[in-house]
């Protein structure tokens, strides 16, 4: 099987997604904006060895791919509208790409965003997605918007994908009803987009989970110069990493990772409406600390405790 018989069996379709006027098939997509939106662009790439293991199941793999992506559209409030891929593959292996595209379709459906174009090449597994998205001008979440008194927020849970992790290697036990479940939270993430559209005009700043919550929070407060205090013993978890040790369910909940739930600050007169626009999607938001004017980020634990920690966020070229 060739490169364009590959692309054609297995990444085109046809194409009714608003805003696509020529999907693949040309050197170029054709995308109509939407009078008075913004485009918003983001671009992740997933290699073998790194980001995920060569065990995992190619339809779980088409799912993260595509969903790593749309959880940094959602951190923005904005809604889908298409994206491209980049597939570097060791060979055609029908059954992988047959698994792979449908785990990707699935969720580009659920979220109506179109496939419009992309590349193919022979090379080690690496899977790179460009999604693009609208947002009403002016109203994008941004990173830089926090303000000295918000309440900080978490959506859904944290931790059980870094829990997976160390199961995989060796350092931990489960059962394995306990392993599938923090396993699917980390090859399955469910990006919370109709949650980040909701919070435009409610939340002031947000940003994804995907290096974990030290790190990612760390980001709001640079780019906002402001500070934070954060109550570890509010963050939301399972009851999977509930019933692990203390240090255990800090280190997966502050610096795990691979969750892909929306931090985010809001003004304190705005937690009913906070709570409001969580309910539709059925996802569940937590409050767990507060926007301070003293830079930094200060840990308190239950009885209001400063707890020195050592918490770090993945990093690439650190780790």
């Amino acid at each position: 099987m060739g490169e364009f018989d590959l692309i054609k069996r297995f990444f085109v379709r046809e194409q009714s997604q608003a805003g696509v006027v020529l999907g693949i098939g040309d050197d170029c997509a054709v995308l109509a904006p939407t009078p008075g939106m913004q485009c918003l662009v983001s671009t992740d790439m997933l290699v073998e060895g790194r980001h995920f293991l060569s065990t995992v199941d190619p339809e779980r793999l088409g799912h993260k791919a595509l969903a790593v992506n749309l959880s940094d559209l959602a951190a923005c409030g904005a809604a889908p509208r298409a994206f491209t891929l980049a597939l570097a593959l060791p060979r055609a292996d029908e059954t992988w790409l047959s698994g792979f595209s449908r785990g990707l379709f699935a969720l580009a459906d659920a979220h109506g965003i179109a496939l419009v174009g992309g590349d193919t090449t022979q090379g080690p597994l690496n899977i790179s997605i460009t999604v693009m998205g609208e947002a009403p001008a002016g109203m994008a979440l941004l990173r830089s918007g926090a303000r000295v008194g918000d309440d900080i927020y978490v959506s859904g849970q944290l931790g059980d994908a870094r829990l997976a992790l160390e199961v995989f290697r060796g350092k931990l036990a489960l059962s394995g009803e306990q392993f599938e479940q923090v396993r699917r939270a980390m090859e399955c993430p469910q990006p919370r987009v109709p949650l980040g559209q909701a919070l435009r005009g409610i939340a002031h700043s947000a940003v994804d989970v995907s290096d974990g919550l030290i790190g990612d929070l760390g980001h709001i407060l640079q780019r906002s110069g402001v500070g934070a205090r954060l109550d570890v013993d509010l963050l939301p978890c399972s009851a999977v990493l509930a019933a692990q040790a203390q240090a255990i369910r800090r280190e997966c909940g502050l610096a795990g990772g691979d969750d892909y739930e929306l931090v985010f600050t809001a003004a304190p007169e705005q937690r009913a409406a906070v709570l409001r626009a969580a309910e539709p999607s059925g996802t569940p938001v937590t409050l767990i600390g507060r926007i301070e004017a003293e830079l930094g980020l200060r840990l308190l634990d239950a009885q209001g405790q400063v707890l020195p920690h050592q918490f770090s966020s993945f990093d690439h070229f650190k780790s």
